[in-house]
């Protein structure tokens, strides 16, 4: 039986549900597929990844690796995911790796953007009223402000914006966009999602670095605690 040469990395941080299988030996990119539909992903993400397989012409037995996009991003959407990075990964006894949504975020634009190393890259996240998970990478993945929840105004990143051309983006990106407006070093692009493809781009290094996470312990990188209340009696 040949060995497992695949990763296979599940995206469920945000409305876009979406699968990736790369190869191991040289990291190419063997399939995608993803579904933008609300709150499907428990219901479609195992149906994802069954068709991806399929189509591409493989087994499970053919996945060497898990990955899993880390959060921050929905708290549902995480729960789901780990869940079913754990199954996988106690089923075919292989290593699960965790990438950061943020990291991954960043690493999409900086590989589709012409002279890279001009601008920092600021991934946000939607969390609700002005607030969003932010951070900063250098195009080499080079972290300058790790993820963190910002609220927004017309100070937020100042000294960053007064000594860098910045590129915001993801689905928190709309909110800061008029606060800023105008600015010379402050870029905006639209349409931005998560993708397991950029996930298991990361994941090829961490991969080959042994950067495992425990199957067992696994917890998703929530940033801040659920908020949650209790039922009145």
């Amino acid at each position: 039986m040949p060995e497992p040469s695949l990763i296979l990395s599940l995206e469920t941080s945000s409305p876009v549900c979406s699968v990736a299988l790369h190869r191991v030996a040289d990291g190419s990119l063997v399939g995608q597929t993803e579904l933008r539909l609300e709150k499907s992903h428990s219901s479609h993400l195992s149906v994802l990844v069954s068709q991806l397989l399929e189509n591409t012409g493989h087994t499970l037995q053919d996945v060497a690796a898990v990955a899993l996009s880390d959060g921050p991003g929905s708290y549902t959407g995480l729960r789901i995911g780990a869940a079913a990075a754990k199954g996988f990964c106690y089923a075919l006894d292989v290593p699960l790796l965790a990438i950061g949504t943020l990291q991954s975020l960043a690493h999409q634009v900086a590989q589709r953007t012409a002279r890279p190393e001009n601008y920092l890259y600021c991934p946000m996240l939607d969390a609700r009223r002005m607030e969003v998970y932010a951070a900063l990478y250098r195009h080499d993945g080079t972290e300058e402000l790790a993820p963190t929840p910002l609220i927004l105004d017309a100070d937020t990143l100042r000294e960053q914006l007064a000594h860098h051309s910045l590129l915001c983006f993801g689905n928190g990106a709309a909110k800061f966009r008029p606060l800023v407006a105008g600015h010379p070093h402050a870029g905006f692009l639209m349409g931005i999602e998560p993708s397991a493809v950029a996930v298991g781009e990361l994941a090829l290094g961490a991969y080959q670095r042994q950067e495992f996470r425990s199957v067992a312990y696994y917890e998703p990188f929530y940033l801040k605690e659920v908020y949650t209340t209790t039922p009145k009696k």
